[in-house]
């Protein structure tokens, strides 16, 4: 009982410190299972581990096969989370030098790595390609800690953004594929029966995926599930489909939970967001303990097995040769800079799909004594140990040297998308400055879609925004919705991370009718709230501008502006075209001859 709640409590520990320190959770969770598995041999004093997965095969926390069983459901789990992740849409909509590098370049690192880990460990052909498969996969949460706070242009964050989520699913289907065709090979000897028994792998894995998802689709659809079992049941339905998949065919339990992942995540379901939700929570409960367990179950003999110059030269292939080959050649003409591309191949680290699956093949394989299958595991964690390692410490440093680091982060970020919002925004993306729209209202995002701007669905309550890479050159907060609560919210949660530059937000009604109440943080003008600002627009949907001679100049400016209730003061341009927010506490010291006042509303100068 120990055992088991110290392993919880170590796992969310290690889950904790990877968000304070604004890394990969992996990272702990290996070192943990490490330091209370081979290493503490080194130091307890009968030579015991303080954590035994399993002794002997009979004993430990999880005897006989009972550790492969748990690890073969936990994996069942997270492998569905994945695949609901993985959207069609998503995959049409990004560009195509994204889709090469998770087709042509997972190619080129498979074909690559495996010849590699063939001539230089002297494997067997099968595992070097099980190797080389396993560690095509990066994945988001590797990614995303270790980018969070480096500043850098969209194409380049978008580009391992959506690298890491696509391949992850993909890349464990291909490495579920290739270990269930070394099994079928191990019964049939790469005959024409082998060939026959892959097949049926195939079909069966794939066909009860697929009808399990739309038997589950349509169990949600018509509400025969209710609500409060919704998240259990699906669970249960993954568990459920995983065994029944392996009843028919032999090792075919995984495909079919990633076949099914895959189909619901891309059917529309309202619910899909709450489910997404609950696995989420699940995986990571399920990661914390699983990684620990796993590395825990290592040996000293496991680990010795890398002690050799090998281990680094295939490490250098992997990380100098296979990674960049892969990056150049499927961003060619892709309108990526030299510099770019090369911050994009220095940045690829495994992921937590690639440890999970590699440790329970590992462990299927040693189980039905396949040769050479004790180097999966050390192998794969050493890719993953010394690629986090590598990009969790260098990445920034590497983005620097290469020019790729944003010195300055003047995008800018609005909250609310409603009608003036949009026609600040189009006219600030007119003025080549980057601007993001953030709305919970579907019709307000697909409207500022329409108008060609950048707008994502998303709540600011939740974590979603933090999380997103793609908006690390933000440096401006505007906070324009109808909600003083959510302004003031915004302002409070994001100022750090989005308002390096600057944080403002429309002032409230109550803050408009009472004396001497201007916060500081408030935007444009202290005597017009949303309700005006929406009803100026209405009226003037128009964005004017105005040269200015001098200081006096602009302040008389500003006075004939304010007496003119359908008007409002937005932004000065200085002589470098850059743009300033002009807030209700106005300075006019830095004022120069050829700026130009921008104001919203009806045309009075």
């Amino acid at each position: 009982m120990l055992e088991l709640a110290g392993i919880i409590v170590l796992g969310i520990i290690a889950q904790w410190v990877a968000w304070k320190f604004k890394i990969p959770a992996i990272l702990p969770l290996i070192i943990i299972g490490l330091l209370v598995g081979p290493i503490s041999t080194l130091y307890t004093v009968d030579g015991t581990k303080l954590l035994e997965p399993v002794w002997n095969g009979k004993e430990g926390l999880f005897p006989g096969e009972r550790l492969f069983n748990f690890v073969s459901l936990a994996i069942s789990i997270i492998l569905f989370e994945g695949g609901l992740t993985l959207k069609k849409e998503e995959v049409l909509n990004v560009g195509s030098s994204i889709l090469k590098l998770i087709t042509v370049g997972s190619l080129i690192t498979f074909i690559g790595a495996g010849i590699a880990a063939h001539f230089i460990f002297n494997l067997s052909w099968q595992i070097s390609f099980l190797f080389s498969a396993l560690i095509i996969v990066t994945g988001p949460t590797v990614i995303a800690p270790i980018l969070r706070n480096i500043p850098l242009k969209k194409d380049v964050s978008a580009v391992l953004k959506w690298e890491g989520i696509l391949i992850d699913p993909i890349g464990a289907l291909v490495s579920v594929l290739v270990f269930e065709f070394i099994i079928v090979g191990e019964g049939y000897e790469y005959t024409k029966e082998a060939l026959i028994e892959f097949g049926k792998i195939i079909i069966i894995g794939t066909s009860i995926g697929f009808t399990s998802a739309y038997a589950l689709f349509y169990a949600i659809k018509f509400k025969v599930i209710p609500h409060y079992l919704l998240n259990v049941i699906v669970l249960s339905s993954v568990l459920a489909v995983f065994v029944l998949s392996d009843l028919f065919a032999h090792e075919s339990g995984l495909l079919a939970v990633v076949i099914m992942g895959m189909v619901l995540g891309n059917m529309k379901i309202n619910e899909l967001k709450e489910i997404l939700y609950f696995k989420e929570s699940l995986s990571i409960l399920l990661i914390s303990i699983l990684f620990i367990l796993l590395a825990a179950n290592m040996n000293i003999k496991d680990m010795l097995l890398l002690y050799r110059w090998e281990t680094a030269l295939l490490f250098a292939i992997i990380i100098l040769i296979l990674r960049p080959l892969s990056v150049f050649f499927s961003t060619i003409n892709s309108g990526l800079k030299l510099n770019e591309k090369l911050f994009i191949s220095w940045v690829g680290p495994r992921g937590i799909v690639a440890a999970g699956i590699a440790s329970l093949f590992g462990l299927k394989l040693s189980m039905e004594g396949e040769p050479d299958a004790e180097y999966i595991t050390p192998l794969v964690f050493m890719v993953v140990l010394g690629t986090v390692l590598l990009n969790a410490t260098t990445a920034r440093l590497f983005a620097k040297i290469s020019g790729v680091f944003l010195k300055s982060s003047n995008g800018i970020i609005i909250i609310g998308a409603s009608n003036f919002a949009r026609l600040i925004a189009l006219y600030l993306q007119k003025n080549n400055r980057r601007v993001v729209l953030i709305d919970s209202n579907i019709n307000h995002i697909n409207k500022a879609k329409s108008l060609g701007l950048e707008a994502i669905e998303g709540n600011v309550y939740s974590d979603d925004l933090i999380e997103n890479i793609e908006l690390n050159d933000i440096g401006f907060l505007l906070a324009l919705t109808g909600s003083a609560s959510v302004n003031e919210f915004a302002i409070e949660k994001f100022t750090k991370i989005f308002g390096e530059k600057g944080a403002y937000r429309l002032i409230s009604s109550d803050e408009m009718k009472a004396d001497n109440t201007v916060p500081v943080q408030n935007l444009f003008i202290d005597n017009d709230d949303y309700i005006n600002l929406s009803e100026i627009v209405r009226d003037f949907p128009l964005i004017n501008e105005v040269t200015i001679n001098s200081n006096e100049h602009y302040i008389a400016l500003l006075k004939e502006i304010d007496k003119e209730p359908q008007a409002v003061p937005l932004f000065l341009k200085d002589n470098n075209n850059e743009i300033h927010i002009i807030s209700s506490l106005k300075d006019s010291s830095k004022i120069e001859k050829g700026n130009i006042l921008i104001y919203l509303g009806k045309k009075i100068i």
